[in-house]
């Protein structure tokens, strides 16, 4: 599993939001567009990707993409 990869996998949640914005050290829940219905896109992403489950919180307990990667990661 590639860090880069999920960074783009995660950026490309977001419609409004350059993906240039979007660093492993993004604090993810400071983005304008962050909202819970982009949570559930994450989630769904992240099973249909990688299948592996995050929860609700998995994505309250992290503050970076980093710390969801590092989540995602241990569970593949």
């Amino acid at each position: 599993m590639d860090l880069n990869e999920f960074i783009a996998n995660f950026a490309d949640q977001f419609e409004d939001t350059d993906s240039s914005e979007i660093t492993a050290a993004t604090e993810f829940k400071n983005l304008d567009e962050w909202s819970s219905l982009i949570a559930l896109s994450v989630i769904a992403m992240v099973d249909e990707e990688y299948d592996v489950t995050l929860k609700g919180d998995d994505i309250r307990g992290s503050v970076t993409v980093m710390d969801l990667y590092n989540i995602v990661k241990s569970r593949s």
